[in-house]
């Protein structure tokens, strides 16, 4: 219904700029395109060429915004008077 997007939130692993022996963690969480990730792929590029901290890792996870309805059935059914 919205074209594939999903909400995707990548932890960032990076290096501290002063102390590389140090790593430090940033939670991105944004709309985007699965598998391709423009938006990630951007922000990522972004931080390689403005921010000190070299990048270490990220991990990505990813949920559906809308997906099929979720209905549990119910297992027992009991009545109170």
């Amino acid at each position: 219904m919205l074209d594939g997007y999903r909400l995707v939130t990548a932890e960032i692993l990076y290096h501290m700029p002063d102390h590389h022996g140090l790593i430090q963690t940033f939670l991105w969480q944004e709309y985007d395109l699965a598998p391709r990730y423009p938006e990630l792929t951007k922000f990522l590029d972004h931080w390689e060429k403005n921010l000190d901290g070299p990048l270490h890792s990220v991990r990505v996870a990813t949920k559906r915004i809308i997906g099929p309805t979720e209905f549990p059935y119910a297992n027992y059914m009991a009545t109170l008077h």
